[in-house]
């Protein structure tokens, strides 16, 4: 699944052209490096965010298309 979707259905980011931008400004890494909107995310990738001065990462324990809002904190555990 592309990093962008991924950040809008796991909830991370409220909107994907929000995090089309945050890609595209060098805010988002995974596995430590800078990655692009289009990147491929699968199980066991560390992503992480930076949020202003705030670092958030998360591991992808779930990748799926579609999930309800319940359910999308399951995607993802912090680190």
């Amino acid at each position: 699944m592309r990093l962008d979707k991924y950040l809008k259905v796991s909830r991370l980011i409220k909107r994907r052209t929000v995090a089309n931008e945050a890609c595209d400004s060098g805010r988002v890494q995974i596995n430590g490096k800078p990655a692009k909107a289009s990147a491929n995310v699968k199980q066991g990738d560390i992503i992480t965010i930076q949020f202003g001065n705030k670092d958030v990462s998360v591991e992808v324990l779930d990748v799926q298309e579609t999930v309800r809002k319940e359910e999308a904190k399951e995607m993802y555990k912090y680190i």
